[in-house]
């Protein structure tokens, strides 16, 4: 049988491909299973400081396989955990890692697969690439946050036209929203993404990750209590290796060598 999910290492990063071309990468459980091993796996390589999620095939992903939601829903009473359990742990865990996320969206990129790519910390996407909520369109309610994040991430009114036409967009449009950082032509899709994965690669893993916790916790905060944070972390910060080494490389014209401490 074919693998749901794809692990590959290039440079100092994790490439995680959904693998079901032929049903458009629909999440299954055992898709989802095999996507928590793959981050687990990234967050504990201490070789990798970037991980990354595309799609094998004309999509990035479709969202739910429909089929094994409706299974659920007539089994609900059963122990193990279903779709949407899983569902919920493992976008939990996308949003968690620790290290910076990439979503390379390749084609198609529709309910749980845009709430895939609002995980990620960056989204790079094919010119190829179809975004929207679509949950509209089958009578499904969003599970994986594509109501509650989608109008933090482009706007109130920008999002409740998504949510309820059901709509896709063009990967321009959803740059110009604010969703998609860079659009290239899907041949360059791969080379463009390690190439934004390799300059931030170079940088400290320790400062990357700090960063990381500060604009997520700063997004909850008030603003006067996220600042006295961050300044917190700096001060900690001084203490460390990788900042006496970018400080050293810097005065010494040399290429720093950080060690993530």
């Amino acid at each position: 049988m074919t693998e749901p999910i794809l692990y590959e290492k290039r440079n100092q990063s994790a490439w995680i491909y959904l693998n079901r071309p032929e049903e458009m990468n629909a999440i299954s459980k055992e898709l989802l299973r095999a996507l928590e091993e793959a981050v687990i796996r990234a967050e504990h390589d201490e070789d990798v400081r970037v991980v990354i999620v595309s799609g094998k095939g004309k999509a990035f992903c479709a969202g739910a396989d429909l089929k094994e939601l409706l299974e659920d829903i007539e089994t609900q009473d059963s122990l193990e955990p279903g779709l949407l359990d899983l569902v919920g742990s493992v976008f939990g865990k996308l949003e968690k890692l620790s290290k910076p996320l990439i979503a390379a969206l390749n084609g198609i990129t529709v309910a749980g697969g845009l709430e895939i790519a609002m995980t990620a910390d960056i989204v790079i996407a094919s010119q190829k690439a179809r975004i929207g909520d679509g949950h509209a369109n089958f009578g499904v309610i969003p599970g994986g946050g594509g109501a509650v994040k989608l109008p933090r991430k482009i706007g109130i009114n920008r999002a409740k036209y998504l949510l309820f036409t059901g709509d896709f967009l063009s990967a321009d449009d959803m740059k110009d929203f604010g969703l998609v950082q860079e659009v290239v032509p899907p041949e360059n899709l791969e080379a463009a993404v390690q190439d934004t994965a390799d300059k931030i690669s170079a940088k400290s893993p320790l400062v990357l990750r700090k960063m990381k916790e500060l604009v997520a916790d700063g997004m909850e905060q008030p603003l006067e209590i996220a600042l006295k944070q961050e300044l917190l972390s700096l001060r900690e910060h001084t203490k460390s290796h990788d900042l006496t080494e970018g400080l050293s490389a810097f005065a010494e014209k040399r290429r720093p060598a950080f060690r993530g401490y």
